[in-house]
Order: C-alpha cells, then structure tokens, then sequence
C-alpha cells in the first residue's frame, strides 16, 4: 500500500497517509488541526549509488534455483 503526503492549506503542515492507490484523491484530514482542506503534495525521495565499482565484484548469473545463483552447483 503506498504512502501519500499531504499538505494542510491552513496551517501548512505536511503529514502522510497509508492508503490505497484508488484513495489517492479521497477527502484527507489535517492531523495537527482537523482541517479539511488539505491538497496532496508531491513527494520527493533520494537515492545514492555506490561510486567505487571494486567494492561490488561479486559475481551474478542466472537466477533461482540452479540458475547459478543459489551454489547449488547442479549442471
């Protein structure tokens, strides 16, 4: 289920809601003032990617079982 976040158009508080994506729009309620005029604010987020390609030399093939993945070692 994801995470939405709102704004309060009164007191300017930003909060979020764990709510289905089809309740996305629905009617919210500001959590520090009761207000019902709330708008949903965009989101942001980070990520961060490791630089140093040395560190990751961990080698991957295939996947699941016998695939080469797993260590099994079946042929």
């Amino acid at each position: 289920m994801p995470m939405y976040e709102y704004q309060c158009e009164q007191c300017n508080t930003r909060f979020e809601l764990l709510r289905p994506l089809s309740q996305a729009d629905a009617d919210a309620v500001c959590v520090a003032c009761s207000n019902q005029h709330v708008r949903r604010a965009l989101s942001l987020f980070a990520t961060f990617a490791r630089t140093d390609t040395s560190a990751s030399t961990i080698p991957v093939s295939g996947g699941g079982c016998c695939g080469g993945a797993c260590g099994c070692s079946r042929n």
